[in-house]
């Protein structure tokens, strides 16, 4: 019996996040995530896009009443070739960050061996960050 692979209906075209203040959270994602920023066509001072590869954007709106709820399970993952670079960067910058049970400055490793850290963005928003690279 011949095996058919499927190609895939649908891509990643953009993630939006909520924020409550568009220039704190362009700094987080700037500097903390090194994220490159893109042209986006609103030009309003309420967006920010930025690349986050393979052809997908993260979409930054500012607007009001963020949720306030917010869980560690509910995340953003982004995958980085230099997790300890990254770490590094985060240790010096005095950045928190912690294992998915909330020990801060540890790092979980899952069963398949990718490893992996939680840290926040400036409205609370859970973001993982492993070497599934």
């Amino acid at each position: 019996m011949a095996t058919h692979f499927l190609t895939a209906q649908i891509k990643v075209n953009h993630i939006a996040v909520h924020v409550s203040d568009l220039g704190e959270s362009k700094e987080f994602y700037s500097s903390i995530l090194k994220l490159q920023e893109i042209d986006e066509p609103f030009k309003d001072g309420l967006h920010a896009w930025y690349d986050i590869g393979s052809g997908a954007a993260l979409h930054l709106i500012e607007a009001e009443q963020v949720p306030r709820e917010i869980s560690k399970t509910n995340h953003l993952c982004f995958s980085m070739s230099d997790m300890d670079g990254f770490i590094a960067r985060l240790r010096a910058a005095e950045y928190p960050f912690e294992d998915w049970p909330g020990e801060k400055g540890k790092i979980t490793t899952r069963p398949d061996g990718v490893r992996q850290i939680y840290i926040q963005d400036p409205d609370g928003y859970w973001l993982e960050i492993n070497d599934d690279f």
